[in-house]
């Protein structure tokens, strides 16, 4: 009974934070676009209302971002990054396409993701996000949503998206702390079974610090903001603590732009 009245008060944290921050309709039109997002992640199903809430919102908060920009493309070409089910590139086909030829591809380093997404009739490669400049892959526009955390050395994929494709733009979010760290949970809580890297965050930084290293690595930030899972005001702005001991307050969101004004004074890429 107590876990069951614990999720319900995340559950409507989450509905309320969402209404809050106005990102409950942008939920609403995705979940008609894709009513199913059960299996999302290759490795859990989103088995509850708890969980398919926080995955809408986060999704809605990304696609928000995606918004914003993709009206200065007439046929936008989009690459997904790390995806595990196809589903933004569904989202932006359905909210986009019928004023826009949208080219769409997936890239992932499971296989299985990669089989799923074909089956939905997209395009999608197997490789992992820092081989990416091995492969002659191109895109208006870049997503990489939760994706940086996971990787063993994000400045250089970074700086490969920077200085090896013509992107415009890359959008990316990131669990929000307001104090960096690192993440390997696994170790901290002397879980020794084997993870892999979809399960597993190495770096968990503060935006001030991802300011730094998009910077360092050839992009400027054209916009960011911040998505947090509670209310800003009122009753539930005291589960702060509550989100931040048991997930995350949030997520961060950042829209960049390729520039190399900091990284070409980097000598040793």
């Amino acid at each position: 009974m107590k876990k069951k009245i614990f999720y319900h008060i995340l559950t409507r944290s989450l509905k309320n934070a969402a209404k809050e921050q106005g990102l409950d309709g942008i939920a609403a039109e995705l979940r008609c676009i894709v009513p199913d997002i059960g299996e999302q992640y290759s490795t859990f199903r989103l088995d509850s209302g708890y969980l398919e809430s926080k995955v809408r919102n986060m999704h809605a908060f990304q696609i928000s971002l995606v918004n914003k920009i993709i009206g200065e493309f007439r046929d936008p070409v989009i690459v997904d990054i790390g995806d595990s089910a196809g589903t933004h590139l569904q989202y932006i086909i359905g909210i986009h396409s019928r004023g826009k030829n949208v080219t769409a591809l997936s890239v992932n380093a499971d296989p299985d993701a990669v089989k799923k997404i074909k089956g939905k009739g997209l395009s999608a490669v197997n490789a992992k996000a820092e081989d990416l400049s091995k492969f002659d892959i191109n895109a208006d526009i870049f997503l990489c949503f939760q994706t940086l955390e996971h990787l063993m050395n994000p400045c250089q994929f970074l700086h490969q998206l920077s200085s090896k494709t013509n992107a415009k733009y890359l959008i990316t979010t990131v669990p929000y702390l307001r104090q960096s760290r690192v993440g390997l949970h696994h170790i901290r809580t002397d879980r020794r079974a084997a993870v892999n890297s979809e399960r597993t965050h190495i770096y968990e930084l503060s935006p001030g610090d991802w300011k730094l290293l998009v910077r360092h690595c050839g992009w400027e930030i054209a916009e960011d903001r911040v998505y947090l899972q509670f209310l800003r005001r009122g009753f539930f702005s005291v589960l702060r603590p509550l989100w931040r001991r048991f997930d995350f307050e949030g997520f961060y969101g950042l829209i960049l732009k390729r520039d190399d004004t900091w990284s070409s004074r980097y000598l040793d890429w």
